[in-house]
C-alpha cells in the first residue's frame, strides 16, 4: 500500500517548519499602516466595556477606541475580530523575566549583585530580550513587564519594558523608574527561639546595624542631592530621586508591622513616593496605608494565607478588601519568571472572590501602569495612547477560555509562536503520523 503523496508532502512540510517555530520570534517591525480592529467588545481597562466596538491605532498610537458607529476612518486596514476581546496588554511588576533563564546554570542568572547596599545596579543593562521565555508570556497576554532585582538590603534599580524588542535599548518603556529596598525582618515570633537566646540577640544587632546603615546611606543621599558634593557618587545618584519624587521607593515587606516600621522610616528620611511590595498584612493596615496615601503590589492571590489564623481564601479575597479599603494596588506573581504567565488568571482569581471583573483587569492593567509611573502610555485602550493590546477569542482571565488570536506593541503585530507552541505541534504530529500510517506491509525474510 502506498501513502498519499498529499499527505507525505503536507507532513513534510509542516515537520520541515517547525524548527523555526523553536526560536524567539524576530521583533515586530514597526507599524506601516494603519489598522482597525472592528467588532469586539472593548474592555478599556478603567472600568468601561463597549460592546460591538472598533479601536484605530497608526504609527503606533492609537487614534480611536469606542463604539463601530463611530468610527469613520479612512485608509485602514480593517481586521474583522467579531464576537472576541479587546484587552489592554497586561503589565506584570515585580518580575526577573530576561535576568534569570535556568536555575541551575549561573550563567543565565544575571538578577542579584554582592553587597548590601547596591542603588547603583540598574537591572535594565542585564536584560536579555532573546529569552526563550518571553514568548511564552506574551501567548497569555503579557506585554509589558517591570525588570526588579534582588538581593541585600537594597537590590539596585527597576525599569519597565515592552516585550517584543532587539535589545535593552528597544525595548525601555521607563529607565531606572524606582529603587527597591528589601525591609530588614524582625523578630515577630521569639516563641520559636527554642531558647537560643544568643542566637536571637545576634539576629537583632545585624538588623540595627543594617538600620543604621540605611539611616547613614539615606542621609548623605538627601545632602548629595542637596549639591553639597566635591566628586560624583554613583550610589548617592542613584537614591537623588527618592526626594524630589521623580524616583519610587519599592519597600518589600510582608508583615503589618514591617509596613508601619518601614513607611514611617523612610517619610522621616525625606522619601516622597513609597510602594509596598509583597504586603501580605495589607488589610490589617489598610487604614495606615490609606492615610499615608501607599501603593501596594499584592504578591500574594495564589497562596496561603500568612497566619494560621486567617480565613483559607483570604489572600484570593485580599484584591477586594483593598478595593474597598480605597488603595490602589496591582497584582504580580512575587519575582516567579515561569509564574508571570499566570497573571491573567490570579486577577480572574480576584475576579471570583469578590472583585468586579473590569476592576480584576485594572488590577494588571491602569492600577500597575499608574504605580509604574507609564499611565500616560499604557495601561488602558485610550485615545493617545500605545496601541499595546491584546485579542482574545474568550475571556483572558479565564486559563479555561484565554486564546490571544493577536498582539499588538505599540501597534506592532507580535508573532504569537513560542517554543512551547513548538513543542506541542512537535509531538501532536508525531502521534498524528502513527495513527494514520498502514498497516506494515514488509515481507518477510523467510518467504
Amino acid at each position: 500500500m502506498k501513502l498519499n503523496k498529499t499527505y507525505i508532502t503536507a507532513a513534510l512540510a509542516t515537520l520541515l517548519s517547525l524548527p523555526a517555530l523553536a526560536q524567539v520570534p524576530a521583533p515586530a517591525p514597526k507599524q506601516s499602516k494603519p489598522m482597525l480592529l472592528k467588532g469586539a467588545t472593548l474592555h478599556v481597562g478603567n472600568g468601561q466595556v463597549v460592546e460591538n466596538a472598533a479601536v484605530g491605532f497608526d504609527k503606533g498610537k492609537i487614534t480611536y477606541a469606542g463604539p463601530q458607529s463611530g468610527a469613520t476612518l479612512s485608509g485602514y486596514d480593517v481586521v474583522d475580530v467579531t464576537g472576541q476581546h479587546i484587552y489592554p496588554g497586561l503589565i506584570h511588576p515585580n518580575s526577573s523575566l530576561g535576568l534569570n533563564e535556568i536555575e541551575s546554570v549561573r550563567a543565565t542568572i544575571d538578577w542579584r549583585e554582592v553587597g548590601e547596599f547596591n542603588p547603583n545596579v540598574r537591572s535594565i543593562v542585564a536584560y536579555n530580550t532573546d529569552s526563550d521565555i518571553i514568548p511564552t508570556i506574551r501567548t497569555n497576554g503579557v506585554l509589558m513587564t517591570q525588570l526588579t532585582p534582588v538581593g541585600g538590603t537594597i537590590s539596585g534599580s527597576s525599569s519597565v519594558v515592552q516585550l517584543d524588542a532587539w535589545n535593552w535599548e528597544d525595548a525601555v518603556l521607563k529607565a531606572d523608574e524606582g529603587i527597591h529596598l528589601n525591609w530588614p525582618n524582625m523578630l515577630l515570633d521569639k516563641g520559636n527561639s527554642n531558647g537560643d537566646e544568643a542566637r536571637l540577640k545576634r539576629i537583632a544587632e545585624t538588623r540595627e546595624k543594617t538600620l543604621q546603615e540605611l539611616t547613614a546611606l539615606l542621609r548623605d543621599a538627601a545632602v548629595y542631592k542637596a549639591g553639597k558634593h566635591d566628586q560624583e557618587n554613583l550610589k548617592l545618584a542613584a537614591l537623588s530621586g527618592l526626594f524630589d519624587g521623580t524616583k519610587k521607593l519599592y519597600i518589600h515587606t510582608n508583615y503589618g508591622k514591617e509596613i508601619i516600621e518601614s513607611v514611617n522610616f523612610v517619610k522621616q528620611q525625606g522619601v516622597k513616593d513609597i510602594v509596598i511590595v509583597g504586603a501580605a498584612d495589607a488589610v490589617a493596615v489598610a487604614d495606615f496605608l490609606k492615610a499615608n496615601n501607599i501603593a501596594v503590589i499584592y504578591s500574594g492571590v495564589h497562596a496561603l494565607p500568612s497566619r494560621a489564623g486567617q480565613d483559607v481564601d483570604m489572600p484570593y479575597k485580599t484584591p477586594y478588601l483593598l478595593q474597598q479599603a480605597g488603595i490602589l494596588f496591582a497584582l504580580d506573581y512575587d519575582l516567579s519568571i515561569h509564574g508571570i504567565r499566570n497573571l491573567p488568571f490570579i486577577a480572574g482569581t480576584a475576579a471570583a472572590y469578590g472583585l468586579d471583573k473590569e476592576q480584576a483587569l485594572a488590577a494588571v492593567t491602569l492600577n500597575t501602569a499608574k504605580i509604574l509611573g507609564i499611565d500616560q502610555q499604557a495601561g488602558s485602550v485610550e485615545v493617545g495612547k500605545d496601541a499595546t493590546l491584546v485579542v482574545s477569542s474568550g475571556d483572558l482571565l479565564d486559563m479555561r477560555t484565554n486564546n490571544v488570536t493577536h498582539a499588538f506593541i505599540q501597534g506592532r503585530n507580535v508573532d504569537l509562536n513560542n517554543k512551547q507552541k513548538y513543542l506541542y505541534e512537535k509531538f501532536d504530529n508525531k502521534y498524528k503520523t502513527q495513527q494514520q500510517k498502514p498497516a506494515s506491509t514488509t515481507t518477510s525474510m523467510k518467504q
